[in-house]
């Protein structure tokens, strides 16, 4: 996927809350490191919004939602000038997935213009992610306790099919991130990197 407008390597890792995204992210980003490339990441959102007293994971809203993919995008233009590679943990894409998750855990209805308007902005600049992968859910294993989170195993089904479906519905190429995978898409990533940052096409 090309953009024209010129900024670094970009890697997203989309997927539900505790399935090794910022994991991943971190090691990738050590490896990178490792090699003298300079490497900026944008982290996941979540705590800043949980500051700002903003409804999150089954109460998101659409103004909360809006929220996520508008500071999102600010935070990754930002990263543009400050690196080789950008590494994002959860794609603006994330954003709406959880939204419409929230929505059918509470039963109600989407307000479809908003929801259209919301969609437009995450796949207009969803073009500037070159490579971006998906995590999977395994539900055997817990949610982490090293931050707080939602421990609604419900609710984090939902945020996995939801984050699925958006970037299917949004026609986001992107690569499956099992959590036994992570060794082969770290190589998969590192070789694609190293491919765009020494101007080989086709290296995805």
């Amino acid at each position: 996927m090309s953009s024209s407008v010129e900024r670094p390597v970009t890697v997203a890792v989309a997927g539900t809350h505790s399935t090794g995204k910022t994991t991943f992210i971190a090691r990738l980003a050590h490896e990178l490191r490792r090699d003298k490339i300079t490497v900026a990441h944008v982290a996941d959102l979540g705590e800043t919004a949980m500051s700002l007293g903003l409804p999150l994971l089954d109460n998101h809203t659409w103004a909360s939602t809006l929220w996520f993919i508008t500071k999102g995008i600010s935070k990754e233009i930002e990263a543009w000038n400050r690196a080789d590679v950008v590494l994002v943990d959860r794609p603006v894409a994330d954003a709406i997935g959880y939204y419409r998750a929230a929505l059918v855990y509470r039963g109600e209805e989407p307000e479809h213009d908003r929801v259209i308007m919301l969609e437009s902005l995450a796949k207009h600049h969803s073009v500037n992610y070159d490579l971006l992968f998906k995590t999977t859910l395994d539900p055997t294993i817990p949610l982490g306790d090293n931050k707080e989170r939602d421990s609604n195993a419900r609710f984090r089904h939902l945020a996995d099919l939801h984050v699925a479906s958006v970037l299917e519905d949004l026609d986001l190429p992107h690569e499956l991130l099992p959590v036994d995978g992570h060794d082969d898409a770290l190589a998969q990533a590192i070789h694609f990197i190293d491919g765009h940052l020494s101007g080989v096409a086709g290296t995805s």
